[in-house]
Parts: C-alpha cells; structure tokens; sequence
C-alpha cells in the first residue's frame, strides 16, 4: 500500500534518525559499463560511506559485478553465457572489483574485508552464527565488509537475483537498522517506466500488498539477474524484521547524504509487524528436508492461535529426516502453512501422528516432549 501522509514522512524521519549500522547494496549496472567496472561511481561511493563511517555509522557493503567486470576483463561481447561460464567469470571479475574498492576506499583512510558468501553458508545455524560473529568482529574493528555472493561454487544463487536477497539475508544477520538498495532503477513505479512514460515515482510504501506488487513488473535489470521484483521481496524480508528498506538511484551523488537528510529520492519501505531474527532464519534460510501434512484442526490451532504443533494434528510425514530437521507444515490441499524445527525424526512422527500426548511415550519408550514442533521454533507462513 503505497502512501506519503504527514504520519509516514514522519515515521521515515524517526527510523532514519535511529540508525546507527545499514546494509548498502550496490547492483551490477550501477558499478559497470559498456567499458567495465565504473571508477567515477566507485570513487564516489566509496568516498560516501566513508563519511559515514568517520560520523559513527556502522557500514556493510553488498556488491554486485563480478561477472559484468569478468566479461569486460576477458574481452567477450554481451551475450548469452552458460552457467559455467559465468562462474568462470565471476571468479575472473572478482579481484578486480575488491581491488578497485580497496584502492579508493584506501585514499580515504579506510581498511575493506571481502567475505564471499552462498546460500548454504546461511542455511547452517552454526555457520550463520559464525558468519555474523566474523562481520560484527569487522564493525568492531572499523572494518567496513564487502559481500558478494561466490558465484564460481554457487548453482542456484548465480541464478537468483541480484544480490538482492543476500543483502536482505545480511541485514537480519547483523541486526543492522536499514537496508539502501542502490539500482539503475531510481525508485520504485507505479507502473514500468521502461514500457510507459506516463509512471509515476512512489516515495514511501507503507504495506507491501498485491497492489505495490503489480507495480513491480517482470523485467530483470540491465546487467543484472533481478529486477523490481526481487528488491520487493528483499523488502518484505527485511520489513519483517521491523526494518525499513530503501531504493534509490545508486548512480546520483551524494544519494547516501541525501536520503538521510529526508529529501524526496527513491522508495522508502516502512518496516512491517516485527519478527524476531531466530524466526526470521527460520522462515528465510533453511530448505526443508520433509513435510508434514496437518488436518484442519491443527491448521486452526497454528495460524490462528498461534500454538505448538502436537502429533495429534498429523496426517502424513512426507520424507526422511532426523530430529531438528526444518520441515514444512502443509495443510490437506498441500499448501504451506508454517515451517518449523521437529523435535521429532520421520520415524518417530511416523509412530506418533494423529496419537493424543498420553500414548506418545509409550508408542516411543522415550521421555520425550509431546510437541513435535514448539511455537518458538515455528513460523507462520503468508
């Protein structure tokens, strides 16, 4: 729901001024050119959140444009590339791209990480933590991360958009305050102003509903592989999280400066009813390994009173898994409806679905919890 009252400019005031570490990530047409990696924008950047690290800001960088810059590198024209092929260059483009933003974060006083990341790092509760433990240690030091995606060992990821949800990802595992999507697309339309000259700007986006969605259109970016759509799914992560998300012409100097300073540039997402970062890993960074099939009662009982999944309620275990698996909570239809940590394997749910918490022990010959999934370790899906 798009909307710019009075009430909303003053609420992106007040969430502006309470931020003390963002998230800022650059897409690949934003740093690339027809003659490879931009160091005008680069510098210009980098000169940027160097001026707000020196003020107390706490900064991470998420960059696109190791494949653009690989292409340009090896000399090949814009074309069709395989998967292997862009892995092969990304891991070409990569140390140019970190070199270029040592060399000018470096005129400005400032020290870079690189932290290469894939989905599956995330996925993994202890490799997560260990990822976040790592760039908090960064912050602390005044370090400021840049995160890409490793593109050369990433299948799915090379495929998926942008870096759009990486950045979303960073945002929840840092606990950082905004996340400041820089694009080639100045802001979100009310329409695709690629195809009608007649769209409109929205500035400040309260609810992101079927109706902003439509916005969003379907064309992917110019360099890279998202487009509105998947920055629109990067913010109903992050709004989740009781953050707002920006995006702004990344391209326009001084735009960091600018947004801060309240003027009319970009979309702002106001955050959302907030989740709390275990749910929001939960919902976001495992892939489940089984489902479990609820009849309607069970159902009820999750989404509408908010309660534990009990063994009573299930009809079926789909796949093999092992106790603290995440597994998806499907109603009769085959519809997700929560997705949860099991206290239980397949094979012990197996022996207790559909059973009252009276026969769970003796079915079992175990002490165990007769929840199979508990509240706190469950999320509630749209």
């Amino acid at each position: 729901m798009a909307a710019n009252s009075t009430n909303t400019l003053e609420q992106k005031k007040t969430y502006l001024e309470r931020v003390k570490r963002m998230v800022v990530k650059v897409g690949s047409a934003v740093i690339t050119g027809e003659d490879g990696l931009s160091r005008q924008v680069i510098n210009n950047l980098s000169a940027e959140i160097s001026r707000f690290v020196n003020q107390g800001y706490e900064v991470v960088l998420v960059s696109s444009g190791a494949i653009a810059c690989g292409r340009k590198k090896l000399g090949f024209p814009k074309r069709s590339f395989t998967l292997t092929e862009k892995q092969a260059l990304a891991a070409t483009g990569q140390a140019g791209l970190i070199q270029s933003y040592e060399e000018y974060f470096n005129q400005y006083g400032q020290t870079v990480a690189q932290i290469l990341l894939t989905r599956t790092d995330l996925e993994d509760r202890h490799r997560y933590l260990l990822a976040r433990n790592t760039i908090l240690k960064l912050l602390h030091w005044r370090v400021i991360p840049i995160i890409n995606e490793n593109d050369t060992v990433a299948v799915e990821e090379i495929q998926f958009g942008d870096n759009d949800l990486l950045a979303a990802m960073v945002t929840g595992l840092i606990g950082a305050d905004i996340l400041i999507c820089l694009s080639d697309i100045d802001a979100l339309y009310d329409k695709d102003p690629r195809e009608d000259p007649s769209a409109r700007p929205v500035r400040i986006v309260e609810k992101i509903d079927p109706s902003v969605e439509k916005m969003a259109g379907k064309k992917p970016g110019r360099l890279g592989r998202g487009g509105m759509v998947s920055k629109l799914r990067a913010a109903k992560m992050v709004t989740s999280l009781g953050v707002p998300m920006v995006i702004a012409p990344g391209r326009e100097p001084m735009i960091l400066e600018k947004i801060f300073a309240g003027e009319e540039v970009g979309t702002f997402f106001l955050p959302a009813k907030k989740i709390s970062a275990r749910k929001f890993w939960l919902a976001y960074h495992p892939r489940p390994e089984g489902a479990l099939i609820l009849d309607e009662g069970a159902v009820k009982a999750l989404v509408e009173k908010g309660k534990s999944l009990l063994p009573a309620g299930i009809k079926e275990v789909r796949g093999t898994f092992v106790r603290g698996a995440c597994v998806e909570c499907l109603d009769e239809k085959g519809t997700r409806v929560a997705i949860g940590l099991t206290n239980f394997s397949s094979e012990e749910i197996q022996k207790i679905k559909g059973c009252h918490s009276s026969e769970i022990c003796q079915k079992l010959g175990l002490g165990l919890h007769d929840e199979v999934i508990h509240r706190d370790n469950l999320v509630i899906c749209e």
